[in-house]
């Protein structure tokens, strides 16, 4: 199993590390193989990146399908005019994401990643309020594999993994629908990615680390054999459903413009989503489960010192 670390690639962020030579020691000094990179687009980091990346998360827009599918009547909607949705996609149909995606997985290819990640959900800013969703899962589901066939069918360089979220679509708690992705994907090595904060974001019942580690195992039990094909791990924890229940189910007073209505649910969103580091050893019981090929600490931190210190407690509840 290779051990890595979340971590954006632009050049910012590197050179607190002392560029990618620094971060080589930063990460041997922790025990650590290597990154899962993020692109930013916020500069570019250079050839030597490729020496610390191991699996690179590929871009993703939470609030895909209505753009993938043309759907202008829901984009006006929600964006309020053309102008304001072909700025936030960067172009008008869905071949701008195609275009960015190639783009992104050409970055992969570079720094010579042995996995890529897809997010396969779709949620508006509205939705992410109001749990009321539009669209059903299968129907994310199979727009995601139209863009994943689009940009990575075939046999690429590397192993393609599908991600699990709690919005609408793969979300690794009905096998069904997650055969019919795993399916549907025409990639020659395909597998899953199992996020284990976004899987307890889908209980809003959970307490602790106990019920957590219970919960995820149970969803991988009621997998059978699909599990095996999980690879690769997103470790992390997330016990938001005191606040999921709190401030959910209606609409808050919203902002005029969609980029001001997007600033404003990014703090919503990180109080679901927590990042937080696992710190008991409930959290063995789910990786001996899995056993996978990649583990990545996923964590929410501000500067390599925070980061340090949660990887520590994360790695020290697996007994490491």
């Amino acid at each position: 199993m290779k051990e890595l670390v979340s971590m954006p690639i632009y050049t910012g962020w590197l050179n607190e590390y002392g560029g990618a030579e620094g971060l080589r020691g930063w990460l041997d000094g922790l025990g650590l193989d290597g990154i899962e990179a993020v692109w930013g687009d916020m500069g570019y980091v250079d050839d030597r990146a490729g020496e610390v990346t191991v699996g690179y998360h590929l871009l993703f827009y939470a609030d895909f399908l209505d753009f993938w599918r043309g759907d202008e009547k829901r984009l006006l909607r929600k964006f309020g005019s053309r102008e304001e949705y072909v700025s936030f996609y960067g172009g008008a149909d869905r071949q701008t994401l195609i275009s960015q995606y190639r783009a992104d997985l050409a970055r992969a290819a570079e720094f010579g990643a042995e996995y890529v990640v897809y997010h396969v959900s779709d949620v508006s800013l509205e939705e992410g309020y109001t749990y009321r969703f539009e669209h059903s899962s299968q129907e994310v589901i199979d727009a995601a594999v139209e863009l994943i066939n689009e940009t990575a069918g075939g046999d690429p360089p590397y192993t393609v993994l599908v991600e699990n979220q709690w919005w609408p679509g793969f979300t690794f708690t009905d096998p069904a629908l997650t055969e019919r992705l795993l399916g549907g994907i025409r990639a020659k090595d395909v597998g899953i990615l199992l996020d284990c904060g976004h899987l307890l974001n889908c209980n809003t019942e959970l307490r602790g680390e106990q019920d957590g580690a219970e919960y995820i195992v149970d969803m991988l039990r009621r997998h059978g054999e699909l599990a095996k094909r999980v690879r690769a791990m997103h470790l992390h924890r997330s016990f938001s459903g005191e606040y999921v229940r709190e401030h959910t189910g209606s609409l808050p007073p919203l902002a005029p413009t969609y980029s001001e209505r997007f600033a404003q649910a990014y703090p919503h969103i990180l109080n679901i989503d927590r990042h937080q580091p696992w710190q008991t050893d409930a959290v063995r019981r789910v990786v001996e489960c899995v056993q996978p090929e990649y583990l990545t600490h996923e964590l929410s931190a501000h500067g390599r010192r925070a980061l340090t210190d949660v990887v520590r407690t994360q790695r020290a509840a697996l007994g490491r």
